[in-house]
């Protein structure tokens, strides 16, 4: 099994710290505000489970899931990480963030600035498009008829190979929809963005426990196949 180091241990960060720990990692949890205010999660965690800076969440990892708000990726320590997979969880929201010419102009996508700023490591993008809430619902063993599907993007492919490999282990399929370029196709706003993991009949929002539903391959595949870009409008 693997050590997995979080840079950042919010909603998403922390319910993937749950499920790599039920599935065997060792996880390393960090955050702004220092170890001690991770001394909850941990405990909840158990022995697999340890607080530290960043940085030393970064050095400790052999898979880096780097998941803050899209604003603080310039923070994000770079030596730690060269050379090892680093799964981008982020998206971008204006009114959060403040305006980015180029990712309103779509000349570029929000992971490429992340492995911008990470020339040496290896980006892959995923989790942006499923709400904490329903990753933790729908995790399901390998062969499970009921299990879900994630999009993946990244240039790196051994990054890749492992980062499926991870995702397998927490309970999920992959589809692989190509270049980090590609991460747009399940960017905020697109069809692929939250819908297929959560079933409006069941009321309430993405953030509304027991509203997900199975997200197969071929349903992920139809969802970033209908994204369409503003400026090839």
């Amino acid at each position: 099994m693997s050590t997995i180091g979080l840079i950042g241990s919010g909603l998403i960060g922390g319910t993937v710290a749950r499920l790599a720990v039920a599935a065997g990692h060792d996880v390393v949890l960090s955050n702004r505000r220092g170890p001690d205010t991770l001394a909850d999660l941990v405990a909840e965690l158990g022995p697999r489970a340890r607080a530290a800076t960043p940085a030393e969440a970064a050095e400790a990892g052999d898979i880096v899931v780097v998941t803050v708000p899209f604003h603080a990726y310039r923070q994000v320590p770079v030596e730690p990480l060269r050379g090892k997979p680093v799964i981008d969880t982020n998206n971008y929201y204006p009114q959060r963030d403040g305006q980015v010419p180029e990712l309103d102009d779509e000349s570029t996508t929000v992971s490429e600035l992340l492995q911008a700023h990470l020339p040496e490591s290896h980006v892959v993008k995923v989790f942006n498009n499923i709400g904490s809430v329903h990753l933790a619902e729908l995790a399901r063993p390998s062969g499970d008829p009921e299990r879900s599907a994630l999009a993946i993007a990244g240039d790196d492919a051994d990054a890749k190979a492992q980062v499926t490999a991870f995702l397998d282990s927490i309970g999920y399929d992959v589809v692989d929809a190509g270049p980090l370029s590609e991460g747009w196709r399940y960017q905020r706003d697109t069809a692929a963005y939250g819908g297929p993991y959560f079933d409006p009949s069941k009321g309430g929002d993405f953030s509304t426990p027991g509203t997900g539903r199975q997200a197969t391959a071929e349903t992920v595949r139809a969802a970033l196949a209908e994204a369409v870009r503003y400026r090839d409008m």
